[in-house]
């Protein structure tokens, strides 16, 4: 069984689908689109998914239907096929960290090419890392068939494919083998090659009324889809394991499941004033720089700094703020000199200062 999970922009759940588990993810979508459209009755629909969602078939679809657009990003050997032909000129970030451009191989889409240095720098560290550790576990392939102990090319290809393959970098290997030998070495260029499309990235999207910068904010705003789907499957909420059997029962297990999910996201965004989260409005830096890794402002940090909100008070994490709602008990009550079966009362204890913010923030919610 898998489930997908639609949100609005700003990461709220609006839909729940449930699937047989053989069903591959970009299958599903087409019949996302024509059920957000209809159940929601919408005469235009922007769908924004990874790479791996929407992919060249899923658009040739949607092009075919009215009022549906699409924000999504090219996978790598795309990027890299862009970039051989000479149609992304790596030179001119030096000077911004995003582009819009058009190709004859997209047509009535923009493709927006966007550095990251942070990220490049990341993924730079992380390749020499793979690189090193794979020399490493190479090197004692190399000892054990001088020493005699591995013999015959074809045991040898095996064990040190295999080590090849373990840390995802064979391509930059160039490995030698014989009955009796064998030697590797880095293929420089290759690694060269890779590191020079390290930190980019290119959206394509059909939507024409949207800022390149817009368009890279929405795409990067599917993070708060997967924030979603780590709560469901988190502790808070365990949508699995699933111990239903019959179908009608799963369905509505998954529905429970997102509804759980959909109060807490408002919940959440209610009680940001008093918790570590950002609040409405602190995202001006990201709204500058949708590019850049996305920082948290400078009042969230001085709540996480000082652990105190401004007024003084100490900030809590919604967990943590959750539990001290918790301790507000409702007794059921009767007078010590009343008679049996005579009426009982409920008394609910006071609420504190920090209690009362949290209600007064719930009742002030509005969808």
């Amino acid at each position: 069984m898998n489930y997908g999970l639609l949100t609005d922009a700003r990461g709220c759940p609006v839909s729940v689908s449930v699937f047989e588990g053989n069903v591959a993810d970009p299958k599903t979508l087409l019949a996302q689109v024509e059920k957000v459209k209809t159940s929601f009755g919408l005469d235009r629909l922007v769908m924004a998914g990874d790479r791996g969602m929407i992919s060249n078939i899923q658009i040739e679809a949607m092009r075919k239907l009215d009022g549906v657009d699409w924000i999504t990003a090219l996978k790598s050997g795309a990027v890299a096929k862009l970039a051989e032909g000479g149609h992304l000129q790596l030179d001119l970030f030096d000077e911004r960290n995003l582009i819009s451009f058009t190709h004859a191989d997209y047509p009535s889409e923009r493709l927006i090419a966007c550095r990251n240095p942070a990220l490049a720098r990341l993924r730079a560290e992380k390749r020499q890392d793979l690189i090193a550790a794979t020399t490493r576990e190479l090197e004692k392939v190399a000892a054990m068939v001088a020493g005699g102990r591995l013999k015959g090319a074809g045991t040898i290809g095996v064990r040190a494919g295999k080590v090849a393959d373990k840390y995802k970098v064979a391509k930059h290997f160039e490995l030698t083998i014989t009955d009796t030998a064998f030697t590797f070495e880095v293929k420089d260029e290759s690694a060269a090659a890779e590191a020079a499309l390290d930190g980019l990235y290119v959206i394509r999207t059909s939507v024409t009324d949207m800022t390149a910068e817009q368009a890279v904010l929405n795409y990067k705003r599917l993070a708060e889809v997967e924030r979603a789907f780590r709560t469901l499957k988190g502790i808070d909420l365990q949508v699995r394991p699933i111990r239903h059997r019959l179908e009608a029962r799963v369905r509505a297990h998954i529905l429970l499941s997102m509804l759980a999910y959909y109060v807490q996201w408002h919940m959440i965004e209610a009680w940001a004033p008093l918790t570590f989260a950002d609040q409405a409005g602190d995202d001006a830096a990201r709204l500058a720089d949708p590019v850049a890794p996305a920082q948290r402002s400078q009042a969230t940090l001085a709540k996480v700094r000082t652990r105190t909100l401004a007024d003084g008070t100490p900030a809590m994490s919604f967990t943590r703020l959750l539990a001290h709602l918790a301790t507000i008990v409702r007794n059921t009550l009767r007078p010590r000199s009343a008679r049996h079966g005579e009426a009982t009362f409920t008394l609910t204890t006071r609420s504190d200062a920090k209690q009362q913010q949290a209600l007064d923030l719930i009742a002030a919610i509005t969808v």
